[in-house]
């Protein structure tokens, strides 16, 4: 009969496979021809969080997404989280060939390596890699999970470390008494003292570590949020709410949208809405060929990601140059594949720039400043896009939009 150890693996394994999958395969799924699939399995529940605001918070993101990191804070943050990943996995593998290849050749627990450094280096680079993805993919839930994913693999590694004190006795306990269990000894002393006395861990005790790891790192994400909101390159033109994907077109922006809310095609669209109380109108000004405006708002079938077969191109690009897509927007995409666009031309996506309008409201609460279209409990109705000519300011196209964005109603990020 398995004992009670073997079964706390079993099921902590299980979970934290589980987890990591919900963590990791989000955005990777969502940009793949298999996002529909994905998300007809998947959106019920991140929908069932949308609709009550106990809950909604878990479906919102608390870093940048969309727009490119306004500051160097955040943009150095953006790259942590690349170097994590990438360093998590590495180093996550090569403790794999360390252990298996130990077992093959029959030397006994891996203690050379990595494994010299601490007890469970491969526990703590998947942790690397779950935050390095939490960065880049900062949704609340994958924040939330990466905190119970961390009680789990404090689990496991007890679990598994009682298992080897049966199998190897003396000679593993002298190797857990010099070994810090995720950080070097010396550090592990100073915030837990030197005892090597194992003490059971009660249910009280367990909730309590989750409960303090849940609050300080959803917390964290909380402040990183406001942090994010409250640097956002955003300006009122207008009584128009306006946020630039970039700060080098914030001038642009103060110069182009008074020229197209003068248009009386404009004008009539958002003249109800202005006259109403309690609502604001928010518009993003991007590039017209803006890679990710599908996620704003549904601009067109080439703006959905998913349609555009070219997974693992987007996925190593977005890792590996954190947010150079963003500041180079689809041209830079299209260049990629042979497909470079005259930047002199007149009809150049360079020379034009598209605005997406959004009604931002909130029932029973009354938005009375800039930073309160991005609430976790507002309401985005995408009403319209417009394309205007960067030097000209010539009205290029209106189009209205339908309700949601490109993936329909999954929620995606707000900036």
């Amino acid at each position: 009969m398995m004992d009670r150890a073997e079964t706390g693996k079993r099921v902590a394994s299980g979970s934290i496979i589980f987890l990591s999958f919900m963590v990791a395969m989000e955005i990777v799924i969502m940009i793949s021809p298999f996002a529909m699939f994905f998300y007809s399995v998947f959106n019920p529940f991140l929908t069932a969080l949308n609709s009550s605001p106990a809950t909604r918070w878990l479906a919102a993101f608390f870093l940048p997404h969309m727009v490119v990191p306004p500051n160097l804070p955040l943009q150095i943050l953006r790259v942590i989280g690349s170097v994590l990943f990438v360093g998590g996995l590495a180093i996550f593998l090569i403790c794999a060939i360390q252990v298996y290849g130990g077992m093959i050749l029959k030397r006994g627990p891996a203690k050379w390596g990595f494994y010299a450094i601490i007890r469970h280096p491969q526990y703590v680079a998947l942790a690397m890699a779950a935050l390095g993805m939490s960065i880049m993919w900062p949704r609340f839930l994958t924040l939330a999970l990466f905190a119970i994913m961390l009680f789990l693999y404090y689990l496991l590694a007890v679990s598994e470390e009682n298992r080897m004190l049966s199998h190897f006795g003396e000679n593993y306990q002298e190797y857990l008494n010099r070994m810090g269990m995720f950080v070097p000894k010396f550090f592990e002393r100073i915030f837990v003292g030197n005892s090597h006395v194992r003490k059971p861990l009660t249910f009280l005790k367990g909730a309590m570590i989750l409960i303090t790891l849940l609050i300080i790192v959803v917390g964290g994400g909380f402040v990183l949020r406001f942090y994010t909101i409250h640097h956002l390159p955003l300006a009122t033109i207008n009584d128009i709410d306006v946020l630039t994907i970039t700060k080098d077109d914030n001038q642009n922006a103060q110069d182009l949208i008074p020229e197209l809310l003068a248009d009386s095609s404009i004008s009539a669209r958002l003249q109800p809405i202005m006259n109403g109380e309690g609502n604001r109108i928010l518009a993003y000004f991007i590039p017209v060929d803006y890679v990710m405006q599908g996620m704003i708002a549904n601009t067109g079938e080439e703006w959905k990601l998913f349609e555009r077969h070219r997974t693992m191109a987007m996925i190593t690009e977005y890792v590996f140059h954190p947010y150079a897509h963003l500041v180079s927007g689809h041209a830079h995409h299209m260049a990629m594949i042979g497909q470079v666009h005259d930047l002199n031309m007149y009809n150049s996506p360079a020379m034009r720039r598209r605005v997406i309008f959004l009604e931002i409201s909130s029932s029973g609460h009354e938005l009375k400043n800039l930073t309160d279209d991005f609430g976790i409990n507002m309401e985005r109705k995408p009403l319209f896009f417009a394309d205007i000519h960067l030097h000209t300011a010539e009205l290029l196209q209106v189009q209205d939009t339908p309700s949601g964005s490109g993936w329909g109603t999954v929620p995606t990020p707000m900036f």
